[in-house]
């Protein structure tokens, strides 16, 4: 039997088809991997490390320190730096009668961050735990703000005879739908991630950054003095990487964390903006004050989720009255409205 072969017709593609298109592209992304670059490297330079830094199983962290007295921790949120609470006054209010000490998150501000752990909560509150360690602290007052509020409980959970009391400010703690998290997650994914890092992903942060930082103040304004801090310090490559992994960790952090909330023994002050738009003050600080009896629960009327820019005196005076009943519940009159 013969067989026939048949010949179907082929397509040739030419470079001049592609070429233009794929050189301009990749034109687009070198120059937008010269401008991040140059940007993060001014950002750095006119604004050196403020604070002092301790090395920790390998893991350089830069953290502030002001004041005297019983520690006050301080751990910031998500795509920000320790900065934070000193901008929002926060640092400087408490200072005035604790000693405080802010650490730069894992991959935020000054600290590194190795690729070879995968930081959740309780990676990052094991660090800083030794941290406090080797610095001689013993039984700080925990306060976490957003993301934060995460690592703090983390550590309060894992090492309760280490942990006097906790400050929650604007957390998420039981695990809901958010859209903002896959969105936010694509440039912690290896390779594709890391060329949308040093490439477009902080030329579009620099983009929506207004808007962004209009949504978590609302419905309030902005405040002027946060708008001192560096936005480009924030939109760094490296920062970008944490601020990503914590946007995909998020959900899945409070889902494992909020099986454990009952553990918990130590005072509890929960602070939330009542409007908050980032971590709903009824899902999250609501639920999480009906789940521990020994908290006390206040809401910023008209405040959205940078609650500690709103009064930082009272959130001080809060520590006050968990630091003169360090194994009592606190109780309603023993608190002002934030």
């Amino acid at each position: 039997m013969a067989y026939q072969i048949t010949q179907y017709p082929t397509k040739t593609i030419r470079l001049g088809q592609w070429g233009p298109p794929a050189l301009l592209a990749a034109a687009g992304l070198a120059a937008s991997f010269l401008y991040v670059r140059s940007k993060a490297q001014e950002a750095e330079a006119d604004n050196p490390p403020k604070g002092q830094f301790i090395d920790v199983d390998g893991v350089r962290l830069h953290y502030l320190e002001k004041g005297s007295g019983q520690v006050v921790l301080m751990l910031h949120g998500n795509g920000i730096l320790a900065n934070d609470f000193d901008t929002s006054g926060l640092l400087d209010e408490a200072a005035g009668k604790y000693r405080v000490i802010a650490f730069d998150r894992p991959g935020y501000g000054y600290s590194a961050r190795p690729r070879t752990t995968l930081w959740t909560p309780a990676a990052q509150a094991r660090l800083i735990h030794k941290a406090l360690q080797q610095m001689g602290v013993e039984h700080p007052i925990v306060l976490g703000h957003s993301w934060g509020t995460l690592v703090a409980l983390s550590m309060a959970l894992d090492f309760p005879d280490d942990v006097r009391s906790l400050v929650l400010l604007s957390g998420y703690y039981y695990p809901s739908l958010r859209l903002d998290a896959p969105i936010s997650a694509p440039p912690a994914i290896p390779i594709v991630g890391d060329l949308l890092r040093f490439t477009v992903a902080p030329l579009i942060g620099r983009m929506i950054w207004p808007a962004l930082v209009k949504r978590i103040f609302s419905p309030v304004a902005v405040p002027d003095s946060f708008r001192e801090l560096p936005v480009w310090m924030m939109l760094r490559p490296s920062q970008l990487r944490a601020s990503a992994a914590e946007s995909a960790l998020m959900v899945p952090s409070a889902l494992v964390l909020s099986r454990r909330y009952a553990e918990l023994k130590m005072p509890v002050m929960i602070v939330a903006g009542n409007e908050d738009k980032i971590a709903s003050a009824g899902h999250n600080a609501g639920r999480l004050h009906d789940a521990l009896p020994q908290s006390s629960l206040r809401l910023a009327p008209g405040q959205g989720h940078m609650v500690h820019y709103a009064d930082a005196h009272d959130i001080v005076c809060g520590i006050d009255a968990m630091q003169a009943l360090p194994s009592s519940p606190l109780k309603e009159h023993e608190l002002r409205r934030v």
